[in-house]
């Protein structure tokens, strides 16, 4: 099939070098959002699929609004079967949805109608679920809300972060994309009604979601810092000098039998700092200063001269 590609995130990579890889289907362009500043150096820089597009020789668009005239008027040139989106940032209005011969397809990263939006791997993750997985849409003009052509799943496991889940699902998407798209050629492609009462839709994350809470239980917030890592990160504040510091969290281990005052250190030893939850705590094992180097809990409680007793907030 002829398939226009329109993707931004890392994420969709694998699911676009498959189907250039395919001996079936052709990528007739790439659309992807205007190459933006990264980092703190602001460096302009292109998206990955951008750049995985440019090294392919594919056609590359960047508009800066996908549902204008000219957009519009450039994607319906090239006559294309299906426009495969995944996670490319903006909604399709229907002007575009219509003018593929067979379908609009949505890759989503979760397993609908659950989470319906942008951080749904995060939401899996910090809501504790045991699964999660790949699903395939039918677009329409709302947010995650078209019928589902197909959708695999995927086991959370206990120590999966943000980062290892984001890998997996990218790791899976290609054969469930592949798949969906030779039923869709065969005219075999099944439709099933999501149910809306069971969706929740998930906000885009910004670095204030990633502060911990120490008044709630040692598992809900292990699960925060899994779900926050590798980014915004999981963070606390420590004293300095009358001040505060950001303190963020990477790795723990859980501890039933630890008690104090939520947000207090209770041991530190070879091992990590304890730290107390509204139940239980958590041995913090690898962290970071602002400004200074990731490290193990251990090494940096004695270079920072964090005493037993001191309070995180």
């Amino acid at each position: 099939m002829r398939i226009v590609f329109i993707g931004t995130g890392e994420i969709g990579g694998g699911c676009l070098e498959a189907m250039l890889d395919s001996q079936v289907h052709t990528v007739l362009a790439v659309v992807t959002q205007p190459d933006k500043p990264v980092g703190r150096s602001q460096k302009v820089t292109a998206s990955p699929i951008k750049q995985i597009a440019f090294k392919r020789h594919l056609q590359i668009y960047q508009p800066e609004d996908i549902n204008s005239a000219s957009a519009v008027a450039q994607l319906k040139y090239l006559r294309a079967d299906v426009f495969l989106v995944f996670a490319y940032g903006q909604i399709l209005k229907k002007t575009l949805l219509d003018l593929p011969e067979k379908a609009c397809i949505n890759v989503h990263a979760s397993l609908l109608p659950k989470y319906r939006g942008s951080a749904c791997i995060q939401a899996a993750l910090q809501n504790g679920d045991k699964e999660t997985g790949v699903t395939l849409i039918w677009m329409d003009p709302g947010l995650d809300t078209g019928d589902i052509l197909l959708q695999e799943k995927l086991p959370i496991k206990a120590t999966d972060t943000a980062g290892t889940l984001h890998d997996k699902l990218a790791k899976l998407a290609p054969a469930v994309l592949l798949k969906g798209l030779d039923a869709l050629s065969k005219n075999k492609a099944t439709r099933t009604k999501q149910d809306s009462e069971k969706a929740t839709l998930v906000r885009k994350l910004n670095k204030e979601h990633g502060h911990i809470d120490w008044n709630k239980p040692q598992v809900q917030i292990d699960c925060h810092i899994r779900a926050m890592t590798p980014w915004p990160s999981a963070y606390s504040w420590v004293p300095e000098a009358g001040d505060q510091k950001m303190l963020k969290i990477f790795t723990t281990i859980i501890s039933n039998r630890a008690k104090g005052k939520p947000g207090e250190i209770l041991r530190i030893d070879k091992h990590g700092i304890l730290v107390a939850a509204a139940q239980g705590g958590l041995l913090l094992r690898e962290v970071q200063l602002e400004g200074r180097k990731r490290l193990h809990a251990a090494d940096f409680a004695r270079g920072y001269n964090l005493p037993v007793g001191t309070i995180l907030e």
